[in-house]
């Protein structure tokens, strides 16, 4: 059983979302807030209970205490629990700023049943979560320079193979693992295995992270003659 926090301002939206997720079997809502103030409070009483939830879904825009500051002293003080964004496509610098501290993604707040079951599920195992369409918006929250002599890209960029290079470009575009796959006439399962070597090349945690890097050494990423074992 996968325990829930519900963290939203509009009563109406809660009671909905509670409604949705108590129909699934394997998830259990333990908490609601209407604010970030009101949910560090629920989970400083919770903490060392049986009912302490494991995910936080974080509305971004509350009165009292917003998405963002929320997610920052919940990582701060709660450091296992995994934090889900319901969002807006207006909210995209909070989303930005909320992955930066430490956020495990993020969805659109109409987002069918069954996707945002899957999306808890996921996260509460340690895997990221994005909704579409939100990921370009997203990275260009992220200034960037133009490399030159001084910023060298890191080495393990350098080291990507062509076919990685494109997956890299696809995922900082905001694509998904399917649409990349479709794209480039992969197997998902390929497509996952050449995320998994980007990350380890980047040394970066997730998706987002390698989007930043993608998006900060765009130059680097310029298509290549492919070379034997791409």
């Amino acid at each position: 059983m996968i325990r829930v926090m519900l963290v939203e301002d509009q009563e109406i939206v809660r009671r909905g979302l509670k409604t949705l997720l108590e129909t699934k079997s394997d998830l259990q809502v333990v908490g609601e807030a209407e604010n970030g103030k009101m949910a560090i409070e629920q989970l400083e009483a919770l903490q060392g209970a049986e009912q302490f939830p494991e995910v936080v879904l974080m509305d971004i825009r509350m009165p009292v205490m917003g998405g963002v500051e929320a997610t920052r002293l919940i990582r701060q003080q709660f450091r296992d629990i995994k934090i889900l964004i319901l969002t807006t496509f207006s909210d995209t610098q909070y989303v930005a700023e909320a992955l930066r501290l430490g956020a495990k993604g993020y969805l659109l707040k109409d987002t069918p049943a069954e996707e945002l079951a899957k999306a808890i599920r996921s996260i509460s195992q340690g895997y990221t979560q994005f909704g579409p369409g939100i990921m370009e918006k997203v990275i260009a929250q992220v200034p960037t320079t133009e490399p030159n002599k001084r910023e060298e890209p890191p080495t393990g960029l350098l080291e990507l193979t062509s076919r990685e290079r494109e997956v890299l470009r696809m995922i900082a575009s905001g694509a998904s693992n399917r649409e990349i796959a479709r794209s480039l006439f992969l197997s998902e399962g390929t497509v996952r295995n050449h995320i998994s070597h980007i990350l380890t090349r980047l040394n970066v945690r997730d998706r987002t992270q390698a989007a930043i890097v993608a998006n900060t050494f765009s130059t680097w990423l310029e298509p290549k003659s492919p070379s034997a074992g791409d």
